[in-house]
């Protein structure tokens, strides 16, 4: 088991980084006023317009770094430290959201993909590892071909799910920035130097996926080496 004690650690120590990383950038940003004075809401909505989308609403979300788009309601939905705000991270995050929002319009095929997995990750993430320990603990006293190893490798079924929902959620999340960015710079919304923050912003936030992604993946091929007896 120590394996999985140096994978989680690590895990969980860059995860830390990248998120206190994103965290100082997004504050960093927040000082990098917008010469044309727009909040993360008003340039929402000039997004959306701009893309001809009249069926989504763009509300405000308590917290901090909660924005997200809902594709149920069709919501752009923006934290309050972006809605109000009227700076580079704010005009970053605003429109990355809003990225969703057009790829939910245009039927974005890995933004497809990802809402058909939601309904069966949001089952098997809450059992994976409960039954991959608890399938390895029987499997000891039942051997490699009683119900503890079903129940493992039903297990990792479940992981593996998971693990595709990481990877499937990336080119989702780096397509909705690279919407935002071009979008950005093509109507003129910020300078140049303002520009360059919001890529910058956009950059870490999209490496929180990657690290959940790949942090995923060691997991599982950790449990399938343990399960299928090639430790």
């Amino acid at each position: 088991m120590m394996g999985f004690y140096i994978i989680i650690g690590v895990i969980s120590l860059v995860s830390w980084l990248v998120s206190n990383t994103l965290k100082r950038k997004f504050k960093h940003y927040s000082g990098v006023q917008l010469s044309n004075g727009m909040s993360g809401a008003e340039i929402a909505k000039q997004m959306l317009a701009d893309h001809g989308i009249t069926n989504v609403e763009v509300i405000s979300t308590p917290g901090m770094l909660t924005d997200h788009y809902n594709p149920k309601n069709k919501t752009v939905n923006l934290s309050e430290g972006v809605y109000n705000q009227r700076n580079a991270a704010a005009a970053a995050v605003a429109a990355h959201e809003v990225g969703h929002a057009v790829q939910h319009a245009k039927a974005y095929q890995w933004l497809q993909l990802r809402s058909k997995l939601v309904p069966t990750v949001s089952i098997t993430s809450k059992y994976s590892q409960y039954l991959v320990i608890g399938g390895i603990v029987l499997g000891a006293a039942s051997g490699s071909t009683g119900i503890g190893y079903m129940i493992a490798l039903a297990g990792l079924a479940f992981m593996a799910m998971g693990t595709l929902f990481s990877f499937v959620t990336l080119p989702v999340e780096y397509d909705a920035s690279n919407r935002a960015l071009a979008w950005l710079k093509e109507k003129n919304i910020v300078t140049p130097q303002e520009l360059d923050g919001s890529k910058d912003a956009l950059k870490w936030a999209a490496r929180t996926y990657l690290v959940a992604a790949i942090g995923s993946l060691a997991m599982l091929l950790y449990w399938a080496f343990r399960i299928l007896g090639r430790d």
